[in-house]
């Protein structure tokens, strides 16, 4: 099965199973006392910045959970898109799990800009209302969207004019990175944003996720947040053997430029299917588009897919690290049968 669900449906990149393999070979410390730990804590901060302090967890909503609520106080909320992953694919952990209410805005294409954090503010200070505290994005959107380096700092901007912290949702960070040709420090750290969920898993690791704080002093009592959360590994260097495999020679953005290489064929291949339209920008590694339903239907059984809109009959395709020529090829071939068969 070649499936364009979800770039979390391929497997792990070989060179991480053979890291992981090698971490294997003998006793370490626990929890986090290990050599691999050590390099893979220096290879985020010669990415992010020396003052970066990262904190390992098993999956993306962890470090999403776990960045809010180390931000935040119990009275504070968090702005986000409304088709943001923390609010339509997070079954509620921010508000169950740290405690903290989300303020969801509508967004063009998934990004929030600047001029919409400002009319949110009229009440703070006051006791009744609840206080926004953080702005949190996802880079790229969960619409397959970018953004540009001068749009993260205007958000960034506002945020710190108003007291306000930024979080990116960097589950395909390096995805973004690679589209916009910057590095992983450009459109977090040089841009002012506060925190960063780093996601390792889509690009290619078996199970690893970053909380990176980006300033100096990070947020106190992290540690036990992070125990308390259920998400200290006590083996810690095979998460920490992913990362170094994924970040030490750049695989990961390797993996992350193959898979938005793989998109874009995708999408230029499929424009040429009468009936196919492609809906949204293909800027990273995903591709929307509309399709008669009874076409999506005779070939998602071979490459599975989901509709995102009901409504519409909007579909997303997802490339991962491990999509070929051959896969999209052959995905085209059942588009173009299945098409001339409706005929």
């Amino acid at each position: 099965m070649r499936a364009f669900a979800s770039d979390n449906y391929a497997g792990a990149h070989p060179e991480v199973l053979a890291a992981i393999a090698e971490a294997n070979a003998d006793h370490a410390v626990s929890y986090g006392a290990d050599p691999w730990t050590a390099k893979a804590t220096d290879l985020i901060r010669d990415r992010f910045g020396a003052q970066a302090s990262p904190w390992l967890v098993f999956n993306g909503t962890a470090a999403n959970v776990l960045s809010l609520g180390a931000l935040t106080r119990s009275w504070e909320c968090v702005v986000t898109p409304d088709t943001s992953h923390l609010h339509v694919d997070e079954a509620a952990a921010p508000e169950r799990m740290a405690g903290v209410k989300l303020l969801t805005l509508a967004t063009p294409e998934g990004k929030l800009s600047a001029a919409q954090i400002e009319p949110l503010l009229a009440r703070q200070g006051d006791e009744h209302a609840p206080q926004v505290r953080v702005v949190s994005i996802a880079n790229s959107t969960e619409l397959g969207t970018v953004y540009a380096i001068d749009e993260l700092r205007a958000i960034a901007d506002v945020a710190h004019a108003n007291g306000l912290l930024l979080h990116v949702d960097g589950s395909r960070l390096a995805n973004a990175a690679v589209a916009l040709g910057a590095s992983l420090g450009d459109i977090t750290t040089a841009i002012g944003a506060d925190a960063v969920s780093l996601g390792l898993t889509k690009s290619g690791a078996l199970g690893v996720e970053a909380v990176v704080f980006l300033n100096d002093p990070a947020p106190a009592g992290f540690a036990w947040l992070r125990k308390q959360h259920a998400q200290l590994a006590s083996k810690m260097r095979f998460l920490s053997a992913q990362v170094v495999a994924m970040l030490e020679d750049d695989l990961y953005l390797r993996a992350a430029a193959h898979a938005n290489g793989m998109a874009t064929l995708l999408a230029q291949s499929v424009t040429a299917i009468p009936g196919i339209t492609i809906t949204r920008p293909v800027q990273a590694n995903a591709v929307f588009a509309t399709l008669p339903p009874s076409l999506a239907d005779a070939v998602r059984p071979d490459f599975p897919f989901y509709t995102w809109d009901e409504a519409t009959g909007e579909v997303r395709w997802m490339c991962s690290w491990d999509t070929t020529e051959q896969d999209i090829s052959a995905f085209i071939t059942a588009l173009q049968s299945a098409a001339a068969s409706a005929v």
